[in-house]
């Protein structure tokens, strides 16, 4: 499995993982090397939460998104950590995958809230699901506390995560103004502090400049979800789940796949929505979450990033490294390159320049555009309330970190 990011993990764990039971031990590493000594053990399952194009552990032939060809999950089971894999919608927006994080978690049918479902022209309510720690939020007969959680994400699953948290604890004053009391998600009422802390493995908590590139050639995100969608469902089976069924976006019963491919070309989230990752993913679309989703201070926040490149001896400019998987050298050399000072635009300069092949490194320590967020340099003592940066692991590009490709 991929060491980097078991590492990262596990050390956020013993960092802001303190419960009320002492112990005594060493965490070993898989090469057998003592990490750290630990007085408390932590009892709070951790919910790994993956990103932009993620999918379930039931999808993709049995290819793990956390691990590849091994298992990330199991690993931390066999040592002994709760730990589950969330599922969302891989294309959708941060509100929507949030909505639906909950539901995975909690359990029942996803709820997008009644003000936003009319704003975003889409359901209100989608799948059900069962719910992988029910408990959640119920106070624990043991210890008298709130059972609580840890979430660990990577790319956009930091951003989803980041949502969550707010919405848990600030509320969503329009659904609260929109909806009765009686029909009101308890995802939107606030207040509800489940989370103990937010691990952001290469997230683009500013944006990534890829997305410029992308929608110069094609709208990135939209072109791969109905392509994605018409491939995926020409063989028996779920190879691959958009999860998307808010926009009536999944084949219907004894409709045909022509059928099926003739609604998808014509379906109007193409034409006039920014519900969905396509924006949320943009400096611009980051930015306004930003301004909304802020850090908790009752919550760790821990942020690692990643980068794969290396500066020209010639310029500003970055290239990437030969270690880097060659299916993010386009972006990697775009990234690497673009900068821009427009009027009324958001500047992009020459400290966007570094990336992980998808994401610019500078955006991945916390968030800034729009944000009053404060992130400090992690000094050995995790602090709640801000983001403790971790710095950035080297020639680890945006896939690698996650055991994938390799």
């Amino acid at each position: 499995m991929n060491k980097k990011i078991f590492v990262c993990i596990v050390m956020i764990i013993l960092l802001s993982g303190c419960s009320e039971k002492k112990a005594s031990q060493l965490f070993y590493t898989p090469e057998g090397k003592a990490l750290h000594k630990i007085g408390t053990i932590n009892i709070y399952p951790i919910v790994l939460v993956h990103g932009f194009g993620g999918f379930g552990r039931d999808e993709m032939l049995g290819y793990k998104y956390w691990g590849g060809f091994t298992d990330i999950q199991e690993e931390l089971k066999n040592r002994g950590y709760p730990v589950f894999s969330a599922a969302v919608g891989p294309f959708s927006s941060n509100w929507d995958r949030a909505c639906e994080l909950y539901a995975f978690i909690k359990g029942g049918y996803v709820d997008y809230g009644l003000a936003h479902s009319e704003k975003s022209n889409h359901h209100r309510f989608s799948r059900y699901y069962p719910g992988i720690y029910p408990q959640w939020g119920e106070v624990n007969p043991i210890t008298g506390k709130t059972n609580k959680i840890h979430l660990v994400a990577h790319s956009q699953g930091g951003q989803t995560s980041r949502a969550l948290v707010a919405l848990l604890e600030q509320g969503a004053a329009e659904e609260n103004q929109k909806t009765p009391a009686y029909d009101l998600s308890p995802l939107f009422m606030g207040g509800k502090k489940w989370v103990h802390s937010v691990t952001t493995i290469s997230t683009p908590h500013d944006g990534m400049t890829v997305n410029y590139m992308m929608h110069t050639i094609l709208p990135f995100g939209q072109r791969m979800i109905r392509l994605g969608s018409m491939l995926s469902r020409t063989i028996d089976g779920l190879v691959y789940d958009f999860k998307m069924d808010q926009w009536e976006i999944e084949r219907k019963p004894n409709e045909t796949f022509w059928e099926y491919a003739r609604r998808l070309r014509s379906h109007s989230l193409w034409r006039r929505t920014s519900d969905t990752s396509d924006f949320d993913l943009s400096p611009e679309g980051a930015e306004q979450l930003n301004q909304w989703v802020h850090a908790q201070k009752d919550v760790y926040y821990f942020s690692f990033a990643t980068e794969e490149t290396f500066k020209s001896p010639f310029s500003d400019h970055q290239y990437p490294e030969f270690t880097m998987d060659f299916i993010w050298f386009p972006a990697a050399l775009f990234m690497g390159s673009f900068t821009r000072n427009e009027p009324g635009k958001i500047p992009i300069d020459e400290t966007w320049l570094q990336n992980d092949g998808v994401v610019n490194t500078n955006s991945m320590d916390g968030p800034v555009l729009g944000s009053t967020d404060i992130i400090k340099d992690f000094d050995g003592k995790p602090r709640k309330g801000q983001w403790n940066y971790m710095g950035i692991l080297g020639s680890c590009d945006h896939a690698d970190i996650i055991g994938a490709l390799r």
